[in-house]
């Protein structure tokens, strides 16, 4: 293995162990502030951060706010998933919800062929069909008591797969460090919307209300894990590619089940590791194909 691969490896699962801990934060904050409001406020300070690098490397007129659709899309498709995992770990084990969020690279795939008319393959049935039977495993144990709660982590998952095919939109059309910002100021500016709307429309648990110090502190640490773990992870990309550093996301898996275990006590039964395990197998056999396939177009 190369020197850079290594490196891109280790960047990669980096980024998505760090990314648990954004969402072990979350998991003990439930009722503390509404989601719409904790969320805003992760992605203000992520907007923040990355405002300030770019103004350093583009210049002020970087930070206009982008009139491509393509990048709201993406803001508003990460909000969603944000959104979609607050309430997962709130409702189920830290572990599940990190589990279910692994169906990710299948719906990716479908909406692939859905949206960009790539070709369907017999692969992504397969890897689709094998992902959603272990979500039922996974989630039998927590129907009884979260309901249609227990689709908030496939929501999460959704949210993701529809912001990376919009990536692929918007791969180009401007650097890569305005694309991340891009994404995150488009994401605060829905989620302040929301939360505006929610507090005046909704249900009395989205209402905001004073709240103390520590908890507007962790959604902002939230905030900076969760640039970092972005970071991170582009770094793992550029240094040995997206292929290659796929695997690794199942780290943010195992970092995930040892805060639950060590900080709330969750323990999920054997169906639910069983559900973990072939959603984790779908993902391998996907990411599998598509390194068979790669060389074979090469060689064309």
């Amino acid at each position: 293995m190369q020197q850079s691969d290594r490196a891109g490896l280790a960047y990669a699962l980096a980024g998505f162990c760090t990314l648990s801990i954004g969402d072990a934060i979350v998991k003990g904050m439930a009722g503390l502030w509404p989601a719409t409001v904790m969320a805003a406020t992760r992605y203000f300070v992520g907007a923040s951060v990355l405002a300030a690098l770019l103004a350093r490397a583009e210049g002020v007129a970087a930070l206009r706010l982008p009139r491509d659709p393509i990048q709201w899309v993406r803001g508003i498709a990460i909000s969603c998933s944000a959104l979609g995992m607050f309430f997962a770990v709130w409702l189920m084990p830290l572990a599940t919800a990190t589990t279910i969020q692994f169906t990710q690279p299948m719906i990716t795939a479908m909406l692939a062929v859905l949206l960009l008319g790539e070709r369907a393959r017999p692969s992504t049935l397969v890897a689709t069909l094998a992902a959603f039977a272990g979500v039922f495993l996974a989630l039998r144990p927590n129907f009884a008591t979260a309901g249609w709660g227990v689709l908030f982590p496939v929501m999460g998952a959704s949210g993701m797969a529809v912001t990376i095919i919009a990536n692929r939109v918007a791969v180009g059309r401007a650097s890569n460090l305005a694309l991340q910002y891009y994404m995150s100021v488009t994401a605060m500016i829905f989620l302040i919307l929301t939360t505006v709307v929610m507090h005046f429309w909704g249900p009395a648990k989205f209402h905001v209300h004073p709240t103390d110090w520590t908890v507007i502190a962790r959604c902002a640490l939230i905030g900076i894990t969760a640039t970092l773990a972005q970071w991170l992870i582009f770094m793992g990309t550029v240094k040995a590619g997206a292929a290659t550093i796929s695997p690794m996301t199942y780290g943010q898996l195992l970092m995930a089940t040892m805060f639950g275990y060590f900080f709330y006590g969750d323990t999920p039964d054997a169906l639910s590791f069983l559900g973990a395990a072939i959603i984790i197998g779908a993902g391998l056999y996907l990411w599998w194909a598509g390194r068979v396939r790669e060389p074979a177009k090469t060689e064309l």
